[in-house]
């Protein structure tokens, strides 16, 4: 099940208490104060992990808490420390604090596998009564106790990172071009929205060059107001380095399609104007073959008036032109790092 947000609690562990402890020791009279120090309570830790792809694990346990650290002892033992607790998180979690007047405070953005940030420290351990004696209070009777840690609520956001997103309407043949060029297996069938959640793959252009490529759910008109389901997942598109316009050229009007697409992106998020992008003419298997070059031409011309990039055509069921789009999209992220 692909979970993209989750709000959960943690609160990180504890200190221990210091100590009151006084030693019995030969040739010194009355002893003298040996409390030792409280343990530190253990750290909330995030971690990025590229194992995983979804935010299930926090969709259902909504408290996180570490370990307290263990009070001092005498001889001047300080106790354990706390055992950090390691909260493992796909890669584009955006972490947020949630106030108690509703307001967000972004904490990390989980980027890089391996990548370790403390969302919450542990409390210091508290201070031993051997810390306290002093020439004139040589038997000190008190300790300091652990410092407790606040228990914080968090909201966690998943934007999938890929390197080219597929934009378009329901049905334009996304999921399936994904699945002719990676081995991600989307739900394909012949009907709107039948992608329900964001899919990822690995396109492999060569022994050693690949990209990643996502399938948004289909935008409609109105997405960013959160018409259809586009809306739900337009963050995902955040994330992406290249936009892919995937435009049926059996539309009515292809040119008008990509104009609406944009729109919704940019009306999202502005910064989506400034993505490199590819716009993809798909489904030339259903044009006759003999009719096929100049529907290509006809619907690029119009294209053409609006933009210098370049027109692809292809079609994933006859596997028509996808070696050329794999190239052209290699090398324009290439370009773009």
């Amino acid at each position: 099940m692909f979970i993209d947000y989750a709000r959960i609690r943690i609160k990180a562990g504890n200190g221990g208490d210091g100590a009151v402890s006084f030693r019995r020791e030969k040739f010194v009279p009355k002893g003298g104060p040996d409390g030792g120090d409280g343990g530190r309570g253990g750290n909330i830790v995030v971690l990025g992990d590229t194992n995983i792809n979804t935010l299930l694990d926090y969709r259902y346990n909504k408290i996180f808490k570490a370990k307290n650290g263990v009070a001092g002892a005498g001889a001047r033992k300080t106790g354990p420390s706390g055992e950090d607790l390691i909260l493992r998180m796909p890669l584009g979690t955006e972490i947020f604090q949630v106030l108690e007047d509703g307001k967000k405070i972004k904490l990390t953005d989980v980027t890089e596998a391996g990548e370790k940030t403390v969302l919450a420290k542990g409390g210091r351990g508290g201070k031993g009564n051997s810390n306290f004696a002093t020439p004139t209070n040589q038997a000190p009777r008190h300790a300091t106790p652990g410092k407790h840690s606040e228990e914080i609520e968090l909201e966690l956001v998943l934007k999938l990172m890929a390197d080219v997103g597929l934009v378009g309407f329901p049905n334009a043949g996304k999921s399936t071009l994904l699945s002719v060029l990676s081995a991600a297996r989307p739900k394909i069938a012949d009907y709107e929205f039948t992608t329900l959640e964001p899919m990822l793959g690995v396109v492999r252009v060569s022994d050693y060059q690949h990209f990643t490529m996502a399938d948004i759910p289909g935008i409609i008109e109105g997405a960013h107001m959160g018409k259809g389901l586009g809306h739900q997942f337009l963050r995902h598109i955040q994330r992406t380095s290249i936009l892919l316009y995937l435009i049926d050229i059996n539309s009515d009007d292809p040119l008008e399609a990509y104009r609406t697409l944009k729109a919704e992106l940019y009306l999202y998020d502005s910064f989506m104007e400034k993505k490199p992008f590819t716009i993809l003419l798909s489904k030339i298997d259903t044009i006759p073959e003999d009719e096929r070059a100049a529907r290509i031409e006809e619907v690029s011309k119009h294209f053409r008036q609006i933009t210098k990039h370049r027109i692809l055509a292809i079609s994933s069921v006859g596997k028509i032109g996808l070696d050329t789009l794999k190239y052209h999209l290699y090398k324009q992220i290439q370009e773009s790092l």
